[in-house]
């Protein structure tokens, strides 16, 4: 069985690379590409589907048990059920939704991302703590310079403070941030190329 599910996962990788290189010496390759890639794309969509059916049945048990944050849990689930069934009956594109999306999801994700910025901060000046060192203070300093060049102050902004903030956002923290892509793609292609010379079988377990 581990030699079919092998033999099977290595072709099917084999013609979406082929489907990629090929199609113009052999059209119907394209075609082939397309429908593997659908049926990948529908197996991504149902696993999604499994994991926010098993979402709420974990916080239907944390309610129906009355665990500790079960009134989190209600209200997550409410949520989740209310925005889904809305969602099916009016369609994204309605109004109503409009209104939900851009007057409670996206303020609910501007105040996390404000929150982990805080969080960030307090964790780095808790670093300084355990570990005093050049490394420790260039990121604690780095961190509020980037803060205070970005944020609105009551005095008001410090033209050169922000000039050199959004230089340093934009160029070492972009570059840094590209790196680190670069480093995910070779690692992507590295583990592809394992699983298609049969290297490595996570869907036999190994």
């Amino acid at each position: 069985m581990r030699v079919v599910t092998a033999v099977i996962a290595i072709a099917a990788g084999v013609l979406v690379l082929a489907g990629y290189f090929l199609q113009g010496i052999f059209p119907a390759l394209a075609s082939v590409q397309a429908l593997l890639l659908n049926w990948a794309i529908l197996l991504t969509g149902m696993a999604a589907l499994a994991g926010i059916f098993n979402l709420i049945f974990v916080h239907t048990d944390k309610i129906r048990l009355r665990e500790k944050g079960s009134i989190y849990s209600a209200v997550l689930v409410i949520g989740l059920v209310s925005t889904l069934l809305f969602g099916m009956i009016l369609g994204t594109e309605n109004e109503a939704m409009k209104i939900v999306l851009n007057g409670v999801i996206v303020p609910a994700e501007a105040s996390l991302l404000g929150i982990l910025t805080i969080s960030l901060l307090y964790a780095a000046i808790r670093l300084l703590r355990r570990r005093t060192d050049a490394t420790s203070i260039l990121f604690l300093l780095t961190a509020a310079f980037l803060i205070l060049g970005s944020a609105t102050l009551p005095f008001g902004n410090i033209p050169i403070l922000g000039t050199v903030a959004r230089w340093v956002s934009q160029v070492w923290a972009l570059g840094g941030a590209r790196g680190i892509l670069i480093g995910v793609a070779l690692g992507t292609l590295t583990t592809g190329l394992r699983v298609l010379f049969g290297a490595d079988r996570p869907y036999g377990g190994n």
